[in-house]
């Protein structure tokens, strides 16, 4: 489970260095991909594959699970970390999510997002207030 914030950088080369805590359970290969809201996702390689799955399941006449399809695997680019746990983000998906030098590399349980200092910023603050509001329609019941 991929849990907490982190604040890299990323380097001249469109390169950026995982987390510590995350590069064990990444080692073996990632995806990254665009995500909801302007950030990317990064699923391990099993990850990836089951949702890959979940989306074959849908049939081809839902025009929304073609749609969905399409963005997610154009988008998708696998790659292994280097011994410095460095992986390049793709021009196209730093353009995306409008990754500058400064990034927010947060734990979303079995995926890691980027997102660009900035935007996460704004998002944080204008979702923090729903916060509260949102749990009982996430988590029947609450807590």
């Amino acid at each position: 489970m991929f849990l907490g914030t982190h604040t890299p950088r990323l380097d001249d080369k469109g390169r950026l260095i995982l987390p510590a805590k995350f590069r064990d359970e990444l080692a073996g290969g990632v995806v990254i991909t665009k995500g909801q809201e302007r950030c990317l996702y990064v699923f391990p390689m099993p990850e990836f594959q089951r949702i890959a799955e979940q989306l074959r399941a849908q049939p081809m006449t839902s025009k929304a699970a073609r749609a969905y399809s399409r963005v997610f695997f154009a988008s998708a680019h696998d790659e292994v970390p280097d011994k410095q746990g460095r992986v390049t983000i793709p021009a196209h998906l730093r353009g995306y999510a409008a990754l500058d030098r400064d990034l927010v590399v947060i734990g979303a349980s079995t995926r890691v997002e980027i997102w660009d200092k900035a935007a996460w910023e704004s998002y944080l603050a204008e979702s923090e207030d729903e916060f509260a509001d949102i749990e009982e329609g996430v988590l029947p019941g609450g807590l």
